[in-house]
């Protein structure tokens, strides 16, 4: 397993970021250091840096995400957080134009924030998306916090994009859970849509074991469904999962060594800039 990639990594070193219970839950120290030892460690030979959400709601200004990535020797690469706003959605793409070349995608956090992903107000985002050949992750499924909306994180909200805007390199970030079989549809429907496997693997509940065991049969069932492992990314959501959680789900699933090699990092290739 070597040169794997990780298409969805968090980090802040912020005191008041979000996802320092789930780091403390895992035993993790949440800082860099410690994040490229691990992926050294794991063989992971690359990620994708995306913001994480901090107390207030609002996710880590992208020129940190910048400067971690700098700081890491261009281990991590920087996907950017764009919210639905219209001078945000402007603020984004200029940090990007500036910065072109360096920046590997965006993120719209579809649940926490109260926009579907055909809102009008992206149209400029998925124009340079497409020029640039830049994929545009979401998040789907489960939300964290209790207040998130499930109707605007349901995966086939994407459904519509995909539709008018086939050169438009889509991912479903965490698959989609509890939503798996949808995302299987799409990835299957629309020859630009993927999936990663990021943040599945939390822990720590009665039914652990068995919910993985689902989890596993799920995702398998859903890549048979849609013809192979052609369309799914391996991902972990440091520090939400573990890099052991992340390797054992992927190892788990029904698939033989060619998509398995294909979701570890063949299928990055395809998606993320080279």
């Amino acid at each position: 397993m070597r040169g794997i990639i990780d298409a969805h990594i968090h980090l802040s070193e912020r005191k008041d970021d979000a996802l320092i219970p789930y780091a403390r839950k895992n035993g993790l120290r949440y800082n860099l250091s410690e994040l490229l030892d691990l992926m050294e460690g794991n063989s992971i030979s690359h990620g994708y840096l995306l913001s994480p959400p901090l107390d207030d709601g609002s996710p880590l200004p992208n020129e940190d995400v910048l400067r971690l990535c700098a700081k890491s020797g261009d281990v991590l690469a920087p996907i950017f957080t764009v919210e639905p706003e219209p001078q945000k959605v402007e603020a984004a793409l200029v940090l990007a134009r500036k910065n072109r070349g360096t920046v590997a995608g965006f993120k719209i956090r579809l649940g926490y924030v109260q926009v579907y992903a055909s809102d009008p107000l992206f149209t400029p985002l998925y124009d340079f998306a497409e020029e640039q050949s830049l994929p545009v992750l979401y998040h789907t499924g489960d939300t964290a916090r209790s207040n998130g909306s499930l109707v605007a994180s349901h995966p086939l909200t994407l459904d519509a994009v995909a539709n008018g805007r086939p050169e438009l390199k889509m991912v479903a970030c965490h698959f989609g859970n509890p939503w798996i079989h949808d995302v299987g549809e799409l990835i299957y429907k629309h020859a630009n849509v993927y999936a990663d496997v990021s943040g599945l693997v939390v822990g720590g509940s009665k039914y652990s074991d068995r919910y993985v065991d689902w989890l596993t049969k799920s995702i398998g069932q859903a890549i048979h469904y849609s013809d192979g492992g052609n369309k799914v990314l391996f991902g972990t959501d440091y520090p939400v999962m573990t890099y052991m959680a992340g390797l054992k789900l992927v190892e788990g699933l029904d698939v033989d060594s060619t998509d398995r090699s294909k979701i570890f990092s063949g299928n990055h290739r395809r998606v993320f800039p080279s």
